[in-house]
C-alpha cells in the first residue's frame, strides 16, 4: 500500500475534453517524437489521475496515458502506473477494451518511463482502477467513434449506420466490414469527440466478468522479468553493509580481506546523503530525518561473490546517540502522553463537559508495534551512470520519486535521469520509498559501470520503513439509556510524514494521526488528540496506512462499548454510524463524504452472510465483526475462532463483504481481497518489529514471521455488494478490518478482551 492519496480522487479531465491536448499541454507531435513512435496510426491522449489534477503550470491540459491503434491493427495504452501483483494490467485492458470494442487480450500494455508528461506516477493508495475508471471508458469510447466515423465517411454512408464489433467497423446494410488497422491513419485525421458516448452498463461484455490475468502466464513459467532480472553489459552486483543503529555512519572501514574474495571488483563507502521527499520533489524540510542509511558497498561479478565480500568487511560504526532506543521505552513515552492532553486534531460538540455529565465512562488503551513491509521480491535497483545521464531499471511504485531524489543525490538536472519501471514482485508500500534508487546511481558512478543493487531478504528486514508503532487512549460516555454521547481518541505516534517532512508534522487526513472516520460527527460530543514520539527509526507507508492501527483501536472498543451496554455489536454499530442526515458535509475538497447507507449496508451484508445471530457449535467460539470505509469503499469482516484451553487460537472462518462500486474483474479483485485477509491476520497475530540497543531484534522469516498455509482460515469468503457505482479501492480493504473482528470473536469465544498486537494467546489460557 501505499502513499495516502486526498480521499477524494477526481475522475474528470481537468475540466478539459479528450481533445483538450490539441489546445495546449504536449500535443501528438510531441508524444510521437518523445516516444519515438513512427507509423503511429490513431494515437488518443488522455488523462489518468493521480494526487494532482491534470493541468500543466501553464494551466495547459497535460495528457500522462495514450491509447495507440497503429496500421497494423496493434493496441496499445500506455500508462504510468506500476504492475505489482495486483492486476492492474489486466484491469486497465478490461475498461478501455470494453468501451473500444475489442479483445481485452489484444490489448497491449506499455510501462511508461519516467518524465515529466506523466505527472503523477504514484501507484498506490487503491487508486488504479478507482480514478483510471471514466478516463479510460471515456479514450476507448473516442477511438471507437473516430474509427467508425473514418469507415462511414470511406463508405459513404451515415456513421449512425455503423456499428463497431471484435476490432471491426461494420455497416449491415451493405454487408461491409473493415478492421481497426485499416483505418487508423484515416481516424487519425478526425477531430477527438469531445464528450464520447459511452456504453450502458447492460450492455457490458468484459467488465464484470471472471477472466484470467493477461500477464498470468508469463508469470507462471518464470518468464516475467522483475527488477532483479535486470542484466546489463559489464553489470557489477553490489551489496551494502548498512549502520546496524539507526543514523549511524560509518567511521572507518578495513576492505583488503573483502578484495581478497574471488569476484570482487570495488568496495566504497556509501555516504549518509539529504533525501528529497518521496512525494515532495522540492528540497528536504528542516528537521527532516530522511537521509540514506550510510554504509560500505562491495561490488562484484556475481551477487554471492559480493555477498562472501560484504562478510569479510571490518567496520568501525558512529551510532549517532542513538544506540539506546529500545521498544519498552518507545511503549511506556507513548502510554505517558496519551494520558495527558495532546494536540487537538478534530472537535465536535464539548466532550468535557459530555463526560463530566455521562452516566457511564469506559476507557481502554489499544497498541500496535512497528511492522515490515516483507514483499517477496526484496529491494533491488539497477543504474548505469554515464556520461552524466544516469538511467535506473527499478521495481517502483514511484518512478517520478526515485528521479528526483537520484537527480538530487547526484547532482544533475531531472532531465539527465531516466526511469524504466519493470514489473513488482510485491510492494505494500515499500516501493514508494526511494533509497535503492539512490544507492544504485551513487554506485554506479563510484565504479564507472552499471551495478545492480541487490538486497537479501535480512537487509529487508534489518533496515525498513516500518509502519509505526501506535498508542491509542479511547474513552466513551454514555448516557442512562447507554446511548453513546461523548468519545475520546488521544493517538501517540511516531509518524510516516513526521520522518519525511520535519519533526511532529501529523498528516491528519491520511497519515498515521488520522482519527476514526465516521465516528466523527455522529457522536455528538467528540475530541481527537494525537502526540507525537520522537525517534529515529525511519518510518513509511504500509498498506491501508492508517486505517489499520486506527480501526482496531475503534471497532474493538466499539465492542467494548456493546458489551458494556449489553446491546448486539451490530445494533450498537448501527447507532453510532447513525443515519444519512446526522453526517456533516464534508470540510474541504481533500475531505470524503461517507455515505453511512453504504456502510450500514455493507456490515449488514456481512452479518448475514456470516449466520450473525446464529449459535456456533463447540465450545469456547465466536464471532466478532468489524466495519469502516476507505479509499472510497466500504468493508466489513466476520471472523469465527476457536479458542483452546492452552488459550491456543483457531481462525476457523472469515466473512468478507465489500462495497467498492462496480466490479471489473471479480477474480482479480477476490484475490486481493483475500491476500489482504492474510496479511491482516500476519500483523494481528504474528507480526511486530522490536527495537533494542538501537537496532532491530528480527533479521528473517525465522523470527520476523509470516502466516503459513497451516495458519489460513479453512474459509475465506468474499462477497461483493452488487452495486451501481463507479469502482472504488480494493487492493487495501482486505486487511483493516481483520484484526479487530477477530480480537472480537476471541472475546465472544472466553469474555477476554485482547488490546495489544500481537494478540499474546497466552493471555487466554484458562480463560
Amino acid at each position: 500500500m501505499t502513499q495516502p492519496f486526498t480521499k477524494r480522487e477526481r475522475l474528470d479531465l481537468g475540466g478539459k475534453s479528450l481533445s483538450a491536448w490539441a489546445r495546449g499541454g504536449i500535443g501528438r507531435r510531441e508524444f510521437l517524437r518523445r516516444s519515438a513512435v513512427t507509423g503511429a496510426g490513431l494515437v488518443i491522449a488522455f488523462y489518468l489521475p493521480g494526487r494532482a489534477g491534470a493541468a500543466d503550470a501553464n494551466g495547459n491540459f497535460a495528457p500522462n496515458a495514450w491509447l495507440q491503434i497503429d496500421p497494423q491493427g496493434e493496441i496499445s495504452l500506455w500508462v504510468a502506473r506500476s504492475e505489482m501483483g495486483q492486476g492492474v494490467r489486466t484491469s486497465m485492458s478490461t475498461i478501455l477494451a470494453e468501451e473500444l470494442e475489442a479483445d481485452w487480450t489484444h490489448v497491449k500494455i506499455v510501462q511508461a518511463d519516467s518524465d515529466a508528461k506523466y505527472g503523477d506516477m504514484v501507484t498506490g493508495g487503491s487508486a488504479s482502477v478507482r480514478t483510471g475508471w471514466e478516463p479510460l471508458r471515456k479514450a476507448g469510447a473516442a477511438g471507437r467513434e473516430m474509427l467508425i466515423a473514418a469507415a462511414a465517411k470511406d463508405w459513404g454512408v451515415p456513421a449512425a449506420e455503423c456499428s463497431a464489433r471484435d476490432e471491426s467497423v461494420h455497416h449491415a446494410a451493405t454487408k461491409r466490414s473493415v478492421k481497426y488497422g485499416a483505418l487508423a491513419e484515416k481516424a487519425a485525421k478526425l477531430p477527438v469527440p469531445k464528450e464520447p458516448a459511452l456504453k450502458d452498463a447492460k450492455d457490458f461484455e468484459i467488465v464484470g466478468k471472471k477472466e484470467p490475468r493477461v500477464d498470468g502466464g508469463k508469470i507462471v513459467v518464470g518468464a516475467a522479468k522483475y527488477g532483479v532480472d535486470t542484466k546489463l553489459p559489464g553489470m557489477l552486483c553490489a551489496v551494502i553493509a548498512r549502520s546496524p543503529v539507526f543514523s549511524g555512519k560509518v567511521k572507518k572501514f578495513d576492505a583488503s580481506k573483502a578484495m581478497a574474495v574471488v569476484g570482487v571488483k570495488k568496495v566504497v563507502e556509501v555516504p549518509s546523503v539529504e533525501m528529497t521527499s518521496p512525494f515532495g520533489f522540492g528540497p528536504a524540510k528542516p528537521g527532516h530525518q530522511h537521509f540514506l542509511s550510510s554504509g560500505v558497498a562491495v561490488m562484484a561479478d556475481s551477487t554471492w561473490q559480493a555477498m562472501q565480500g560484504r562478510k569479510e568487511l571490518a567496520i568501525e560504526w558512529d551510532n549517532a546517540d542513538h544506540g539506546s532506543e529500545n521498544t519498552a521505552d518507545h511503549r511506556a513515552q507513548c502510554a505517558e502522553m496519551v494520558q495527558k492532553a495532546g494536540q487537538e486534531v478534530g472537535k465536535v460538540g464539548d466532550a468535557d463537559a459530555a463526560f463530566a455529565k455521562a452516566a457511564t465512562k469506559l476507557e481502554a488503551v489499544y497498541e500496535v508495534p512497528f511492522l515490515a513491509h516483507t514483499p517477496m521480491e526484496p529491494p533491488n535497483c539497477t543504474a548505469h551512470f554515464k556520461d552524466g545521464h544516469c538511467t535506473i531499471w527499478a521495481p517502483t511504485q514511484n518512478a517520478q520519486g526515485v528521479l528526483a531524489a537520484v537527480a538530487h543525490a547526484l547532482e544533475i538536472p531531472t532531465s539527465a535521469v531516466t526511469v524504466h519501471v519493470t514489473l513488482v514482485g510485491g510492494a505494500f508500500g515499500r516501493r514508494l520509498n526511494v533509497d535503492y534508487g539512490v544507492e544504485a546511481a551513487l554506485l554506479s558512478r563510484a565504479a564507472g559501470a552499471p551495478v545492480k543493487v541487490f538486497w537479501t531478504r535480512e537487509d529487508d528486514i534489518r533496515f525498513d520503513y516500518y509502519r509505526p508503532l501506535s498508542v491509542h487512549r479511547l474513552r466513551a460516555g454514555l448516557d442512562e439509556q447507554g446511548k453513546l454521547v461523548a468519545w475520546l481518541h488521544h493517538i501517540a505516534a511516531p509518524t510516516t510524514d513526521g520522518y519525511y517532512e520535519g519533526p511532529e508534522t501529523p498528516d491528519v487526513s491520511g497519515s498515521e494521526l488520522a482519527g476514526p472516520g465516521v465516528t466523527n460527527g455522529t457522536v455528538p460530543n467528540y475530541l481527537l488528540e494525537c502526540s507525537f514520539l520522537k525517534t529515529a527509526v525511519p518510518r513509511g507507508y504500509l498498506r491501508a496506512v492508517d486505517n489499520i492501527a486506527n480501526r482496531w483501536a475503534i471497532d474493538s472498543f466499539l465492542d467494548e462499548v456493546a458489551a458494556a451496554t449489553k446491546k448486539d455489536p451490530v445494533a450498537l454499530r448501527h447507532e453510532v454510524i447513525g443515519e444519512w442526515h446526522e453526517l456533516p458535509p464534508p470540510k474541504g475538497e481533500d475531505e470524503e463524504q461517507v455515505d453511512v447507507r453504504r456502510l450500514r449496508r455493507v456490515i449488514n451484508f456481512a452479518a448475514e452472510k456470516a449466520g450473525w445471530g446464529t449459535p456456533l457449535a463447540g465450545e469456547r467460539r465466536g464471532r466478532g465483526i468489524a466495519g469502516s470505509n476507505a479509499f472510497s469503499s466500504y468493508v466489513s469482516q466476520v471472523a469465527e475462532v476457536t479458542v483452546g484451553k492452552n488459550g491456543a487460537v483457531t481462525i476457523d472462518r472469515i466473512v468478507l463483504a465489500i462495497d467498492c462500486g462496480r466490479v471489473v474483474n471479480p477474480d482479480i479483485a477476490a484475490a486481493q481481497l483475500e491476500g489482504g485477509i492474510i496479511m491482516g491476520l500476519t500483523g494481528a497475530l504474528l507480526g511486530e518489529i522490536t527495537v533494542a540497543d538501537g537496532r532491530v531484534q528480527q533479521s528473517n522469516f525465522n523470527n520476523y514471521k509470516m502466516l503459513r498455509i497451516s495458519d489460513v482460515p479453512p474459509k475465506m469468503e468474499v462477497y461483493f455488494v452488487p452495486s451501481e457505482e463507479a469502482p472504488s479501492g480494493i487492493g487495501e480493504l482486505g486487511v483493516p478490518s481483520v484484526a479487530p473482528a477477530v480480537g472480537n470473536a476471541i472475546f465472544a469465544a472466553t469474555g477476554k478482551r485482547l488490546r495489544r498486537l500481537p494478540m499474546r494467546m497466552g493471555e487466554l489460557a484458562g480463560s
